[in-house]
């Protein structure tokens, strides 16, 4: 029997870089010339369609009897049967009060169709498989976990460079939205920014457009809003730092915790979601409702240097067990699984 051919859905291509796109972007360098990628644009018929137009009617004319299509971003077209779906959270089904209402709505109604039309889930962590199990009933092995991973030859203990002008910094990486738990962070950071003077709190990433907006106090002592930090910058960043923190109230995976461990720089993050997953016992965990742990926490890492140290090298250890090349031989053997026939 001759091989499906393998499509892969470039929507996400034509987006900003976050953690989901890191993912399939990884994930699809690795897979290499096996996939045909087919992304938006122009064409004879439509020129110009874009988002869930081209990805629910224009897609589908891509993809053959022969083909398997996989859809590496949450989203993906109902029309297409032959399809590996990769869902990395049920955030909007399971916390529509972090979203803009119009985006909440459409994947309340749409989510659920997509899932049980689809061959196989993939999906980040053990975490979110528990959940879609419970939320849609499903058989177990439809639902596969596929780990993200980190590319150690960039992510790896450097100098600082951009930052270095910063002094001492603790820092945060990620989307600037409601499930980050950032205010929570700020009430922490004003508990202890007296004792540290030399010391700041720095918040990389942008807003996204389907969040609803965080509001930040006017004035918090030696906190930098960093905005969105290119890939490039990032291992930089991370190593210059005295204490990577993340209190987020959920996470699928929580990428930007592996790249901080994977460059040496000592990792605080709640304790909910996937997080325990991925950072084992190589980091220090809070709960994201209590401001006061997390200062005392912190605290502790930027005043005791071995500490600092002791969870530097545990966390290097721990995100030696993620690779990008083995989750994408995972993908690439159920995608050949998943042939139609």
């Amino acid at each position: 029997m001759t091989a499906p051919e393998v499509i892969v859905n470039g929507r996400f291509l034509s987006t900003r870089v976050t953690g989901v796109q890191r993912y399939a972007a990884e994930i699809l360098r690795c897979l290499g010339a096996r996939v045909q990628v087919v992304r938006p644009g122009p064409t004879a018929d439509r020129p110009g369609i874009s988002g869930h137009a081209w990805e629910q009617f224009t897609l589908p004319r891509c993809v053959s009897s022969h083909s398997v299509l996989w859809s590496p971003a949450n989203s993906g077209p109902l029309a297409t049967r032959n399809q590996v779906l990769t869902l990395h959270d049920l955030s909007p089904l399971e916390h529509p009060e972090w979203f803009k209402p119009a985006y909440a709505a459409w994947y309340r109604l749409f989510l659920p169709l997509l899932v049980r039309r689809v061959r196989r889930i993939l999906v980040p962590s053990e975490y979110v498989r528990r959940g879609i199990l419970s939320r849609f009933h499903m058989p177990g092995d439809a639902v596969v976990v596929v780990p993200a991973g980190v590319d150690t030859h960039r992510f790896h203990k450097v100098p600082p460079s951009g930052a270095s002008g910063w002094g001492r910094y603790i820092l945060f990486v990620g989307t600037l939205e409601p499930r980050k738990n950032i205010p929570t962070l700020l009430t922490a950071w004003k508990q202890i920014e007296k004792f540290h003077p030399n010391v700041s709190l720095i918040l990389a990433g942008g807003a996204g457009r389907v969040f609803n907006p965080v509001h930040f106090p006017d004035k918090i002592n030696r906190v930098r809003f960093a905005g969105y930090v290119a890939e490039e910058a990032l291992p930089s960043l991370y190593s210059g730092a005295e204490v990577f923190v993340f209190p987020s109230f959920d996470e699928g995976f929580g990428l930007p915790v592996l790249e901080a461990m994977s460059c040496e720089t000592p990792v605080v993050v709640s304790n909910r979601g996937a997080l325990p997953e991925v950072v084992g016992e190589a980091g220090v965990f809070v709960d994201p409702t209590n401001a006061e742990e997390l200062a005392n926490v912190l605290n502790h890492c930027l005043i005791d240097a071995t500490l600092r140290g002791t969870l530097a090298e545990s966390g290097r250890r721990q995100a030696q067990h993620f690779s990008w090349q083995t989750s994408s031989e995972k993908v690439w053997d159920i995608l050949r699984e998943n042939n139609g026939t």
